[in-house]
């Protein structure tokens, strides 16, 4: 099987590449770099080309099945997207984006040209020479679902360009299947966490941004209330609903269909702060007011992904959390 990784030096990308070279796929990555790192692929042979490089060595196919070849440019460069047109990937993995909900609403044309113009280059250069494009989309497309649990088959109220832009994108998918026969599966990520996804932004999600605070000695932010909850979803289930998704077998109506990938059930910031308060009592907690696009609550309905991809949680929260904070060395 060979896959190109659209954010394969990111946080979950990194994660999804150490697995499918694990599992004995040939792996291209193409990367700009703008928030992931190569030294998240540290322990994977890999070879790195700059956006500069010439045409001659992105037509170049035949690669070492033990190296990923990784391409430093935005995944719609157009020597890529030949490539893609020619070398005939089994699958690809499209996890580049502008990511957050508050750094959209911050940037929101910015974020609109990356997250839907580019994708559709990329969804349309796929159209006659991929095999399927599993698409990572976000829990965010809900807004504030009314029903919890929530199944894919709730209405749809994005409250942010970045939920908006995920929304769209899968109604392109939808569009992708019905004109070309583009196999597309939308995968809407509840709260990813786990080792590589870095702390020190203004837009880091809460456990990596707590975290980073504890290595830095630094007080922990907490936004709102602290009463909100979240379906926290470890990295690791997030890999393995993509290869599920990339190695089921697709009927005609999964073709379009988006999956929540999550654990199924919740834990609120406040749980997560009293239990590092309690591993170390000398924290010191900073209260925020909530978020621009924050929603309250997400919890998933996961029985879709189970059916239909074989999905399962490997992981739970509480469990990822030690893994996460090891990693951090805390």
């Amino acid at each position: 099987m060979r896959a190109l990784v659209t954010g394969g030096a990111g946080f979950i990308g990194s994660n999804l590449v150490r697995e499918l070279v694990k599992q004995g796929w040939n792996v291209d990555v193409v990367d700009d770099l703008s928030s992931g790192s190569l030294d998240l692929l540290s322990g994977v042979r890999h070879i790195v080309f700059n956006q500069s490089i010439s045409s001659r060595y992105l037509k170049f196919s035949a690669i070492d099945d033990k190296i990923v070849t990784v391409f430093v440019t935005k995944f719609d460069n157009d020597k890529i997207l030949r490539r893609i047109k020619t070398s005939s990937y089994d699958v690809v993995f499209h996890l580049a984006a502008m990511p957050r909900v508050s750094f959209s609403v911050d940037e929101p044309s910015m974020t609109t040209k990356n997250n839907i113009d580019a994708t559709i280059r990329l969804f349309e250069a796929c159209r006659h020479s991929v095999n399927r494009v599993i698409f990572s989309s976000s829990s965010s497309v809900y807004g504030g679902a009314d029903n919890l649990p929530t199944k894919e088959t709730e209405k749809l109220a994005p409250k942010s360009p970045y939920a908006l832009q995920k929304k769209v994108c899968e109604d392109f998918s939808v569009m992708f299947k019905e004109f070309y026969n583009l196999d597309i599966i939308n995968l809407r990520y509840f709260n990813v966490f786990g080792p590589g996804q870095y702390g020190n932004s203004a837009y880091s999600t809460a456990v990596s941004a707590w975290c980073y605070a504890i290595k830095n000695n630094l007080p922990l932010r907490s936004d709102g209330d602290g009463e909100q909850t979240r379906d926290m979803c470890y990295v690791d289930n997030v890999v393995s609903a993509n290869i599920k998704a990339a190695t089921c077998k697709l009927t005609d109506e999964m073709a379009g269909r988006a999956y929540n990938v999550a654990c199924g059930d919740k834990v609120s910031n406040r749980e997560i702060l009293n239990y590092l308060l309690e591993k170390y009592p000398d924290l010191k907690i900073v209260n925020s007011p909530t978020r621009v696009g924050d929603v309250k609550h997400t919890l998933a309905d996961i029985s879709r992904a189970k059916n239909e991809l074989g999905y399962e949680p490997s992981v739970r929260f509480w469990e990822g959390l030690t893994r996460t904070m090891k990693w951090w060395e805390i």
